[in-house]
């Protein structure tokens, strides 16, 4: 899929990013152990999920194998929205391929309407954006800037 851009300073605190002066070694392999088992919980179906950390650099590697182009792209948006990754490098190998989606970074003030309004034309398809989301996503009015957002084909 590709490398994947995210600001580094939003996103779930799953790991403590200053104690990577202490021991990058340690905190390498923590974090890697942390975002494996965010992406874990997503439920994505993800098999032989393996991932590499690089505290110095932000960047998070992902490899193994991904059912869908959905679960691969909700893999990368898992990872990428975590407190400390500025970068993932997806390498997961799709058993479906389908048409990749777009992707919206979250500036303050948006909100799912407007975002869908923007990509769609329809306001209204918020729902579409929330659902291609979850279960990143647990309540349409809670995105928050810095936040990156799948935003699915039509």
């Amino acid at each position: 899929m590709g490398l994947f851009s995210f600001i580094k300073t939003a996103g779930e605190k799953l790991f403590g990013i200053k104690e990577a002066a202490a021991n990058p070694a340690e905190t390498n392999a923590t974090a890697a152990a942390s975002i494996k088992s965010y992406i874990e919980k997503q439920n994505l179906g993800i098999t032989n999920l393996a991932i590499t950390f690089d505290s110095t650099t932000g960047k998070v590697a992902l490899a193994g194998n991904a059912p869908s182009q959905e679960a691969s792209e909700k893999a990368t948006l898992a990872a990428g929205n975590v407190e400390g990754v500025s970068d993932v490098d997806n390498n997961l190998v799709v058993a479906q391929q389908a048409d990749a989606s777009q992707y919206h970074d979250v500036v303050r003030g948006d909100t799912l309407s407007a975002i869908a309004k923007k990509y769609y034309g329809d306001a209204n398809k918020y729902m579409k954006i929330f659902e291609a989301n979850k279960p990143m996503l647990s309540d349409p009015d809670k995105i928050y800037p810095g936040q990156k957002l799948r935003i699915p084909p039509l």
